[in-house]
């Protein structure tokens, strides 16, 4: 069953066209990788599938609902979608806790002690069940960009979506936030993610996709399209992230 159908997705800037007819689809429980250069079109696309930016034309389809539909709830539709960026955005007042707790409770109107179980559910999920009354700059920022992952899962999405998420930290805090991410690939959760870190796109991914001036160039199984390119677009971006 397809979480994701992106059929034909074209958006533009202005006279930039950033998504050129891009179609896709991604399985319940699966795991996709997107790579490519810089301005090919990557986060772009996850935007579009939050609903963040709209699309020119075509269609994306998540969990059934039409998202580019004029009479989509979108509030509803983000229930459904969690996304997670570079940046951590913690609220740096509120503890861990309730930076988790908040959106369930004023979205879902989830009672305070259940949010509370959710969120050392999620916490025990990402390796932070001890961390619950901490606030964000008492963490390293490997540990604050798992929080970010914790309040998104605790809205219980059908799928996360992570944007460079490890851009910003160091070797050691990277490996952390990857190993949450594979281990949350292994219970099944479903995944796209914006990513450089082409070991956990060739050891954890189910499926790659490389983007290339907005469009899909080439797609398949990690041992396949990382090991042998088929385009010359996609051995030259292999080169410069391996040298």
């Amino acid at each position: 069953m397809s979480v994701v159908k992106v059929r034909n997705v074209q958006k533009r800037f202005g006279s930039l066209t950033v998504l050129s007819d891009v179609s896709i689809e991604i399985a319940e429980g699966e795991t996709v990788a997107v790579i490519g250069r810089s301005g090919s079109g990557k986060s772009t696309l996850l935007r579009c599938l939050n609903a963040l930016e709209s699309i020119d034309s075509g269609e994306i389809w998540v969990d059934g609902d039409l998202v580019n539909a004029p009479t989509t709830d979108v509030r509803k539709l983000r229930e459904k979608i969690g996304i997670v960026f570079q940046s951590y955005n913690l609220f740096p007042h509120l503890t861990v806790e309730r930076n988790i707790t908040l959106a369930p409770m004023i979205v879902k109107h989830i009672s305070a002690r259940e949010a509370k179980r959710i969120a050392q559910e999620v916490l025990a999920q990402v390796g932070l069940e001890d961390k619950l009354h901490a606030y964000p700059d008492q963490l390293s920022g490997g540990q604050q960009q798992r929080v970010a992952i914790a309040r998104s899962l605790a809205m219980s999405p059908r799928i996360m979506l992570f944007d460079e998420i490890t851009s910003a930290l160091d070797p050691e805090l990277t490996g952390e936030v990857l190993r949450a991410l594979e281990d949350l690939a292994s219970r099944g959760l479903t995944m796209l993610l914006v990513t450089h870190a082409m070991a956990f796109a060739r050891n954890v991914a189910d499926r790659v996709i490389f983007m290339n001036q907005g469009r899909v160039w080439e797609q398949g199984p990690p041992g396949e399209i990382l090991v042998s390119p088929k385009t010359p677009e996609l051995g030259a971006f292999m080169r410069s992230v391996l040298s």
